[in-house]
Protein backbone atom coordinates (compact mmCIF):
# COMPACT_ATOMS: atom_id res chain seq x y z
CA UNK A 1 0.00 0.00 0.00
CA UNK A 2 1.59 3.25 -1.14
CA UNK A 3 1.50 5.97 1.50
CA UNK A 4 2.71 9.55 1.25
CA UNK A 5 2.70 12.22 3.95
CA UNK A 6 1.16 14.98 1.84
CA UNK A 7 0.93 18.68 2.80
CA UNK A 8 -2.82 18.18 3.35
CA UNK A 9 -2.10 15.29 5.70
CA UNK A 10 0.38 17.38 7.67
CA UNK A 11 -2.32 20.03 7.99
CA UNK A 12 -4.76 17.41 9.31
CA UNK A 13 -2.19 16.21 11.85
CA UNK A 14 -1.56 19.78 12.97
CA UNK A 15 -5.30 20.39 13.32
CA UNK A 16 -5.74 17.24 15.41
CA UNK A 17 -2.85 18.13 17.69
CA UNK A 18 -4.02 21.73 18.07
CA UNK A 19 -7.49 20.51 19.04
CA UNK A 20 -6.03 18.37 21.82
CA UNK A 21 -2.94 20.18 23.10
CA UNK A 22 -3.34 23.70 21.78
CA UNK A 23 -3.86 24.92 25.35
CA UNK A 24 -1.15 22.73 26.81
CA UNK A 25 -1.43 19.75 29.15
CA UNK A 26 -1.45 21.10 32.72
CA UNK A 27 -1.93 17.62 34.21
CA UNK A 28 1.24 16.16 32.70
CA UNK A 29 3.15 19.41 33.13
CA UNK A 30 2.40 19.38 36.86
CA UNK A 31 3.24 15.71 37.41
CA UNK A 32 6.34 15.48 35.20
CA UNK A 33 8.55 18.51 35.85
CA UNK A 34 12.03 17.01 35.39
CA UNK A 35 11.92 15.58 31.85
CA UNK A 36 11.30 12.08 33.15
CA UNK A 37 11.86 9.35 30.58
CA UNK A 38 9.33 6.62 29.88
CA UNK A 39 8.50 3.78 27.53
CA UNK A 40 5.02 3.59 26.00
CA UNK A 41 3.53 0.67 24.10
CA UNK A 42 0.55 0.78 21.75
CA UNK A 43 -1.39 -2.33 22.71
CA UNK A 44 -4.13 -4.12 20.77
CA UNK A 45 -7.28 -4.94 22.78
CA UNK A 46 -9.53 -6.32 20.02
CA UNK A 47 -8.80 -8.31 16.83
CA UNK A 48 -8.01 -5.90 13.99
CA UNK A 49 -6.26 -5.21 10.72
CA UNK A 50 -3.56 -2.67 11.51
CA UNK A 51 -3.75 0.60 9.61
CA UNK A 52 -2.01 3.84 10.47
CA UNK A 53 1.46 2.67 11.47
CA UNK A 54 3.14 5.05 8.95
CA UNK A 55 1.44 7.95 10.77
CA UNK A 56 3.13 7.28 14.09
CA UNK A 57 6.37 9.05 13.20
CA UNK A 58 4.88 12.22 11.65
CA UNK A 59 2.45 12.61 14.57
CA UNK A 60 5.01 11.93 17.31
CA UNK A 61 7.80 13.99 15.76
CA UNK A 62 5.47 16.97 15.33
CA UNK A 63 5.50 17.20 19.13
CA UNK A 64 8.90 15.74 20.04
CA UNK A 65 11.42 14.51 17.48
CA UNK A 66 13.69 13.03 20.17
CA UNK A 67 11.30 10.16 20.87
CA UNK A 68 12.61 6.76 19.75
CA UNK A 69 10.06 4.74 17.76
CA UNK A 70 10.13 0.99 17.13
CA UNK A 71 7.39 -0.48 14.94
CA UNK A 72 6.64 -3.96 16.25
CA UNK A 73 3.95 -4.95 13.72
CA UNK A 74 3.58 -4.53 9.98
CA UNK A 75 0.93 -2.36 8.33
CA UNK A 76 -1.99 -4.45 7.06
CA UNK A 77 -1.29 -7.41 9.33
CA UNK A 78 -4.04 -9.05 11.38
CA UNK A 79 -3.43 -8.53 15.08
CA UNK A 80 -4.86 -10.01 18.26
CA UNK A 81 -5.43 -8.74 21.81
CA UNK A 82 -2.09 -8.44 23.58
CA UNK A 83 -0.09 -7.63 20.45
CA UNK A 84 2.13 -4.55 20.60
CA UNK A 85 1.91 -2.26 17.57
CA UNK A 86 4.81 0.03 18.44
CA UNK A 87 7.13 0.96 21.28
CA UNK A 88 7.94 4.61 22.02
CA UNK A 89 10.73 5.80 24.32
CA UNK A 90 11.35 9.35 25.42
CA UNK A 91 10.01 12.25 27.44
CA UNK A 92 7.03 11.10 29.52
CA UNK A 93 5.28 14.43 29.15
CA UNK A 94 5.57 14.32 25.36
CA UNK A 95 4.27 10.76 25.21
CA UNK A 96 1.17 11.71 27.16
CA UNK A 97 0.57 14.77 25.00
CA UNK A 98 0.44 12.74 21.77
CA UNK A 99 -1.43 9.74 23.20
CA UNK A 100 -5.01 10.65 22.27
CA UNK A 101 -4.25 12.03 18.82
CA UNK A 102 -2.11 9.02 17.93
CA UNK A 103 -4.74 6.55 19.09
CA UNK A 104 -7.57 8.39 17.32
CA UNK A 105 -5.84 8.07 13.96
CA UNK A 106 -4.88 4.41 14.32
CA UNK A 107 -8.17 3.28 15.89
CA UNK A 108 -10.27 4.91 13.16
CA UNK A 109 -8.15 3.77 10.22
CA UNK A 110 -7.83 0.25 11.62
CA UNK A 111 -11.62 0.20 11.93
CA UNK A 112 -11.96 0.92 8.21
CA UNK A 113 -9.29 -1.63 7.26
CA UNK A 114 -10.79 -4.31 9.51
CA UNK A 115 -14.32 -3.88 8.20
CA UNK A 116 -13.05 -3.82 4.62
CA UNK A 117 -11.15 -7.09 5.17
CA UNK A 118 -14.29 -8.73 6.56
CA UNK A 119 -16.58 -7.53 3.76
CA UNK A 120 -14.06 -8.35 1.03
CA UNK A 121 -14.00 -11.92 2.32
CA UNK A 122 -17.81 -12.02 2.23
CA UNK A 123 -17.93 -10.74 -1.34
CA UNK A 124 -15.44 -13.33 -2.54
CA UNK A 125 -12.65 -13.12 -5.13
CA UNK A 126 -14.84 -12.66 -8.20
CA UNK A 127 -15.93 -9.10 -7.51
CA UNK A 128 -14.13 -5.85 -6.68
CA UNK A 129 -15.27 -4.09 -3.50
CA UNK A 130 -14.80 -0.31 -3.60
CA UNK A 131 -15.40 2.70 -1.41
CA UNK A 132 -17.24 5.94 -2.26
CA UNK A 133 -16.74 9.66 -1.58
CA UNK A 134 -18.77 9.38 1.64
CA UNK A 135 -15.90 10.32 3.93
CA UNK A 136 -15.30 12.80 6.74
CA UNK A 137 -14.05 16.18 5.48
CA UNK A 138 -10.26 16.18 5.41
CA UNK A 139 -10.01 12.43 5.93
CA UNK A 140 -10.64 11.12 2.40
CA UNK A 141 -7.01 10.38 1.51
CA UNK A 142 -6.51 8.42 4.73
CA UNK A 143 -9.89 6.67 4.60
CA UNK A 144 -9.28 5.45 1.06
CA UNK A 145 -5.77 4.36 2.03
CA UNK A 146 -7.33 2.33 4.86
CA UNK A 147 -9.72 0.67 2.40
CA UNK A 148 -6.76 -0.42 0.27
CA UNK A 149 -4.97 -1.65 3.38
CA UNK A 150 -7.98 -3.82 4.17
CA UNK A 151 -7.97 -5.36 0.69
CA UNK A 152 -10.60 -3.18 -0.97
CA UNK A 153 -10.25 -0.85 -3.94
CA UNK A 154 -10.82 2.86 -4.41
CA UNK A 155 -13.56 4.49 -6.44
CA UNK A 156 -13.04 8.14 -7.45
CA UNK A 157 -10.87 10.13 -5.08
CA UNK A 158 -12.81 13.24 -6.02
CA UNK A 159 -15.19 14.54 -8.70
CA UNK A 160 -12.26 14.99 -11.07
CA UNK A 161 -11.35 11.31 -10.93
CA UNK A 162 -13.86 10.13 -13.51
CA UNK A 163 -17.13 10.81 -15.30
CA UNK A 164 -20.19 9.66 -13.37
CA UNK A 165 -23.56 10.64 -14.82
CA UNK A 166 -26.18 10.37 -12.08
CA UNK A 167 -29.92 10.97 -11.89
CA UNK A 168 -29.63 14.75 -11.44
CA UNK A 169 -27.34 15.04 -14.47
CA UNK A 170 -29.76 12.96 -16.56
CA UNK A 171 -32.79 14.97 -15.44
CA UNK A 172 -31.11 18.27 -16.34
CA UNK A 173 -29.71 17.01 -19.65
CA UNK A 174 -33.05 15.47 -20.62
CA UNK A 175 -31.94 11.89 -21.21
CA UNK A 176 -29.06 9.47 -20.74
CA UNK A 177 -28.10 9.80 -24.40
CA UNK A 178 -28.05 13.61 -24.20
CA UNK A 179 -25.96 13.56 -21.02
CA UNK A 180 -23.39 11.18 -22.53
CA UNK A 181 -23.13 13.30 -25.68
CA UNK A 182 -22.52 16.44 -23.62
CA UNK A 183 -19.83 14.68 -21.63
CA UNK A 184 -18.11 13.36 -24.74
CA UNK A 185 -18.06 16.89 -26.13
CA UNK A 186 -16.90 18.73 -23.04
CA UNK A 187 -14.96 16.36 -20.77
CA UNK A 188 -11.43 14.95 -21.18
CA UNK A 189 -11.41 11.95 -23.53
CA UNK A 190 -9.10 10.04 -21.18
CA UNK A 191 -11.85 9.57 -18.56
CA UNK A 192 -14.15 6.58 -18.63
CA UNK A 193 -17.87 7.29 -18.58
CA UNK A 194 -20.07 5.75 -15.89
CA UNK A 195 -23.86 6.08 -15.98
CA UNK A 196 -26.26 5.42 -13.13
CA UNK A 197 -29.23 3.23 -14.08
CA UNK A 198 -32.29 2.43 -12.00
CA UNK A 199 -34.12 0.14 -14.45
CA UNK A 200 -33.23 -2.32 -17.19
CA UNK A 201 -34.43 0.19 -19.77
CA UNK A 202 -31.94 2.74 -18.45
CA UNK A 203 -29.23 0.08 -18.63
CA UNK A 204 -30.01 -0.40 -22.33
CA UNK A 205 -29.95 3.36 -22.87
CA UNK A 206 -26.58 3.69 -21.13
CA UNK A 207 -25.02 0.89 -23.17
CA UNK A 208 -26.44 2.29 -26.41
CA UNK A 209 -25.01 5.71 -25.53
CA UNK A 210 -21.55 4.20 -25.10
CA UNK A 211 -21.12 4.06 -21.33
CA UNK A 212 -18.05 2.14 -20.20
CA UNK A 213 -19.52 1.42 -16.76
CA UNK A 214 -23.16 1.10 -15.72
CA UNK A 215 -24.04 1.56 -12.06
CA UNK A 216 -27.00 -0.58 -11.04
CA UNK A 217 -28.52 1.68 -8.42
CA UNK A 218 -30.68 0.19 -5.66
CA UNK A 219 -31.73 -2.77 -7.80
CA UNK A 220 -32.85 -6.06 -6.25
CA UNK A 221 -30.36 -8.92 -6.75
CA UNK A 222 -32.61 -10.93 -9.13
CA UNK A 223 -32.83 -7.97 -11.53
CA UNK A 224 -29.09 -7.36 -11.33
CA UNK A 225 -28.46 -11.03 -12.13
CA UNK A 226 -30.72 -10.84 -15.18
CA UNK A 227 -29.00 -7.69 -16.43
CA UNK A 228 -25.49 -9.06 -15.91
CA UNK A 229 -26.38 -12.23 -17.81
CA UNK A 230 -28.19 -10.45 -20.62
CA UNK A 231 -25.64 -7.68 -21.28
CA UNK A 232 -22.42 -9.40 -20.27
CA UNK A 233 -19.40 -7.96 -22.08
CA UNK A 234 -21.16 -4.77 -23.18
CA UNK A 235 -20.15 -2.75 -20.10
CA UNK A 236 -18.69 -3.07 -16.64
CA UNK A 237 -21.49 -3.46 -14.10
CA UNK A 238 -21.29 -1.85 -10.67
CA UNK A 239 -23.81 -2.50 -7.91
CA UNK A 240 -24.48 0.35 -5.50
CA UNK A 241 -27.06 1.66 -3.07
CA UNK A 242 -28.40 0.14 0.13
CA UNK A 243 -25.94 -2.75 0.20
CA UNK A 244 -25.00 -4.04 3.65
CA UNK A 245 -23.03 -6.93 5.07
CA UNK A 246 -26.29 -8.91 5.22
CA UNK A 247 -26.98 -8.49 1.49
CA UNK A 248 -23.42 -8.40 0.17
CA UNK A 249 -23.11 -12.10 -0.70
CA UNK A 250 -26.39 -12.08 -2.62
CA UNK A 251 -25.27 -9.03 -4.61
CA UNK A 252 -21.86 -10.57 -5.33
CA UNK A 253 -23.58 -13.69 -6.67
CA UNK A 254 -25.41 -11.67 -9.35
CA UNK A 255 -22.33 -11.43 -11.54
CA UNK A 256 -21.60 -7.72 -11.10
CA UNK A 257 -17.98 -6.69 -11.59
CA UNK A 258 -17.85 -4.05 -8.86
CA UNK A 259 -19.72 -3.37 -5.62
CA UNK A 260 -19.38 0.13 -4.15
CA UNK A 261 -20.15 0.53 -0.46
CA UNK A 262 -20.40 3.84 1.35
CA UNK A 263 -20.42 1.88 4.60
CA UNK A 264 -16.72 1.08 4.15
CA UNK A 265 -15.93 4.61 5.32
CA UNK A 266 -19.06 6.13 6.87
CA UNK A 267 -20.21 3.37 9.25
CA UNK A 268 -17.11 2.47 11.20
CA UNK A 269 -16.44 1.05 14.64
CA UNK A 270 -13.11 2.31 15.95
CA UNK A 271 -10.82 -0.51 17.07
CA UNK A 272 -9.83 -0.89 20.72
CA UNK A 273 -6.20 0.14 21.15
CA UNK A 274 -4.54 1.63 24.23
CA UNK A 275 -1.21 3.14 25.19
CA UNK A 276 0.47 1.70 28.29
CA UNK A 277 3.33 3.68 29.78
CA UNK A 278 5.94 3.09 32.46
CA UNK A 279 8.77 5.26 33.73
CA UNK A 280 12.35 4.31 32.97
CA UNK A 281 14.66 4.15 35.95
Amino acid sequence: MTFFVTPALRTLIDLALTEDIGNGDPTSEAIFQNHEQAVARLMVKSPLVLCGAPLIEPIVFRVDDTIDITLDKREGSFLFPGDCIATLKGCARSLLMIERTLLNFIQYLSGIATQTRELTALAGPGVRLTDTRKTLPGWRYLAKYAVRTGGGANHRLDLGGGIMIKDNHIDVAGSIDAAVKLVRKGAPHTLQIEVEARTEDEVKQAIAAGAHIVMLDNMPPPLMKTICGRYRGQAIFEASGGITGDTLEAVADTGVDVISLGALTHSIKAMDISMKMELLS
